[in-house]
C-alpha cells in the first residue's frame, strides 16, 4: 500500500461480504485486478465468436437477432470500413445512434478497428452535441439514418491499458466531461458484475438474459448490461424506448433472467395492471440503484418475482458501473445501504467527521478512470494521492456496509447541524403517497439554510405534508425533517442516468409557508 495524506483513512476489506475474492493480485502501487481477464475485449469478443457462434447475443426488438457470430463478422467489416475512411487507431468516432443493433454494431466496430468509441447522449441539445463532437475531436459520426460504414474485415489486439472509450458525465455542474475508460476498466467491471454469484452458481449462456431498457450511451445500460452479457456468453435484449407495460411482457416473452432500472420503474411495474398475470419465473435477479427505495419497495419487487435475488448497486460514469452492491439477503433490511466494495475497488473516507465518522467517498481500482479527455486540470483536481473524489459524502459500517449520504456540494447546513439529503430522501422513500423525492436547501435568515423537501405523488394520488411530517418524525432526527414541503404533479427533472437534477429545483421550487 502506497503512502497517503493523514485526511484520507483507510476503509478495511468488507467483513459482511460474500464475494468470490480468488484470481485477484496487487501491483506495485497496491492496486487490486483481477487475473482471469482477458487481454481486451476484442479477445473477449473473438473468444464468444468461436465458442459461441450461433448462440444468441444480441435481440433488438422490433430489429434484428445477432448470433456472437454474427456481431463479430458484422463488427469486423464496421471496423474496416472505419479504417478506409481514414481513421487509425487512437482516433475518435462519436456513436449517436438510437438503441439498437446498429449502436451495439458501432461500439464493437469502433473496439475492432482500435478507434476510440465516443457514446454521445442523444438527450442533450444541439449546442451540447456540438461540444461534445468538437472536445472529443470526434473523425467519424455514426449518425442516425446513414449506413454503417463498411469494408474488408478488419481487428486490432488492444492491450488491457488502451483506451477503448470516452464517456461524457451529464454535464449537471457545468461542460459535460469526457471520462477515459480502458480495456481493463470495461472488463473488470464485468467481472465484478457476475462475482456477488459463488463461480459454480454463476449463470452464463443462454441462461444469462438482460432487458436493457436504459440507454446504451449510459455506463448502466452499456456496461453493466451489453458488455457484462456478451461477456457471460449471454444475451442482451435491447428495448428502442421505456414502455411499461412492454418490459412486463417482454420479460416473459425472451425469457430474461437479469433486470436492471430505477426504482421508480419497480414501482410502476407494480402498478401496472399486466403485472399480477405476467409470467416472471424466468428473472433470477432483480438489480437497482440510482436513487433511495423504500424497504416496502423492496419486498413488494421480492414478492412480484418469486425467483429472483434483489440487489442495489452503486456507481459512477468514471468508474465504469459498479463500485459497490447490496446482495439480496440484506436488500430489504439495509435498505438505505448502497453495499459492499467489490473486489477490486479499496475505499476510502477523505476528511471524516470524527463524531459521524461521514467522510467524502475516495475510490481506487482497475475499473476507474484515467482521467478526462482534454481536461489536465479537472484530472488533476479528481484525484488525491491516487484516489478518485466521488463527490460523494458517505459512512461505513463496521461491516463495510457503505451509506452515501450526500453529494459533498448538496450538504444543507441548518443552523451549523449538518443535514444529509439522501439522508432523508431515503427516509421519505416510505412516507405516505410519495412517490419521488428531492431534498434541497431552502435560504433562511434565521438558519442560513432550511431542510425543504420537493415531494411527488403517483398519478392520480395525493401527498398530505403533516402525515409525512407525522411519519418522519422518530425515523430521522427532528432538524433533518424538512420545514419546507413542496408538492409538485411533474416528474422530478434528472439526467439520463436516472439521477435527479436539483439545480433547476433550486431555481423553480416557489417554496409556500413553513408546515413545521
Amino acid at each position: 500500500m502506497s503512502d497517503h495524506s493523514p485526511d484520507i483513512r483507510l476503509v478495511d476489506p468488507p467483513s459482511g461480504a460474500t464475494w468470490d475474492v480468488t484470481d485477484i493480485s496487487r501491483d506495485a502501487d497496491g492496486i487490486a485486478h483481477y487475473t482471469n481477464l482477458p487481454q481486451s475485449l476484442v479477445h473477449m469478443l473473438r473468444q464468444q465468436a468461436d465458442e459461441r457462434a450461433n448462440d444468441e447475443a444480441v435481440v433488438a426488438l422490433d430489429g434484428e437477432r445477432l448470433t456472437f457470430a454474427q456481431v463479430w463478422q458484422r463488427a469486423a467489416q464496421v471496423a474496416g470500413g472505419l479504417r478506409e475512411a481514414g481513421l487509425q487507431p487512437g482516433d475518435r468516432a462519436a456513436i449517436m445512434l438510437p438503441a439498437g443493433v446498429d449502436w451495439v454494431l458501432a461500439l464493437w466496430g469502433c473496439l475492432l478497428a482500435g478507434v476510440v468509441a465516443v457514446p454521445i447522449n442523444t438527450r442533450f441539445a444541439p449546442p451540447e452535441i456540438d461540444y461534445v463532437l468538437d472536445d472529443s475531436g470526434a473523425a467519424y459520426v455514426f449518425a442516425p439514418g446513414e449506413p454503417l460504414p463498411r469494408g474488408a474485415a478488419t481487428a486490432v489486439e488492444p492491450q488491457p491499458g488502451d483506451l477503448a472509450a470516452i464517456f461524457y458525465t451529464s454535464g449537471t455542474t457545468g461542460k459535460p466531461k469526457g471520462a477515459l475508460t480502458t480495456h481493463e476498466a470495461f472488463l473488470s467491471n464485468c467481472e465484478s458484475m457476475l462475482r456477488g454469484t459463488p463461480r459454480e452458481e454463476r449463470p452464463s449462456g443462454d441462461a444469462y438474459r438482460t432487458l436493457i431498457s436504459v440507454p446504451l450511451f449510459h455506463v448502466t445500460g452499456c456496461n453493466s448490461q451489453l458488455l457484462t452479457s456478451m461477456y457471460a456468453g449471454g444475451t442482451s435484449v435491447i428495448m428502442p424506448t421505456l414502455d411499461v407495460g412492454r418490459l412486463i411482457a417482454e420479460l416473459s416473452r425472451e425469457r430474461i433472467s437479469f433486470m436492471v432500472t430505477v426504482p421508480a420503474v419497480y414501482a410502476m411495474m407494480l402498478a401496472h395492471p399486466t403485472l399480477q398475470t405476467a409470467d416472471l419465473s424466468t428473472v433470477i435477479r432483480c438489480g437497482y440503484g440510482g436513487a433511495p427505495i423504500a424497504p416496502d419497495l423492496v419486498h413488494r419487487i421480492k414478492a412480484a418475482f418469486p425467483n429472483a435475488q434483489v440487489s442495489n448497486g452503486f456507481g459512477m460514469t468514471e468508474t465504469a458501473s459498479l463500485l459497490t452492491s447490496l446482495p439480496d439477503d440484506k436488500a430489504a433490511e439495509h435498505a438505505d445501504s448502497v453495499g459492499y466494495q467489490v473486489p477490486v475497488v479499496d475505499l476510502a473516507l477523505y476528511l471524516a467527521d470524527p463524531q459521524t465518522g461521514v467522510g467524502e467517498l475516495l475510490v481506487r481500482g482497475p475499473n476507474i478512470t484515467t482521467g478526462y479527455w482534454n481536461k489536465p486540470e479537472q484530472t488533476r483536481d479528481a484525484f488525491i494521492d491516487g484516489w478518485l473524489r466521488t463527490g460523494d459524502m458517505a459512512r461505513v459500517a463496521e461491516d463495510g456496509k457503505v451509506y452515501v449520504v450526500d453529494r459533498a456540494k448538496d450538504l444543507i447546513n441548518r443552523g451549523g447541524e449538518n443535514v444529509y439529503s439522501v439522508e432523508v430522501e431515503n427516509a421519505l422513500a416510505g412516507a405516505p403517497g410519495v412517490f419521488e423525492s428531492a431534498v434541497i436547501a431552502v435560504p433562511n435568515e434565521r438558519l442560513g439554510e432550511a431542510v425543504g423537501a420537493v415531494l411527488v405523488p403517483p398519478p392520480g394520488g395525493h401527498i398530505d405534508p403533516v402525515a409525512v411530517t407525522d411519519y418522519l418524525s422518530g425515523r430521522i432526527a427532528d432538524f433533518k425533517i424538512p420545514q419546507y414541503i413542496h408538492v409538485r404533479n411533474e416528474p422530478l427533472p434528472r439526467n439520463p442516468g436516472g439521477k435527479i437534477l436539483k439545480a433547476p429545483l433550486r431555481r423553480e421550487t416557489q417554496w409556500g409557508d413553513q408546515v413545521r
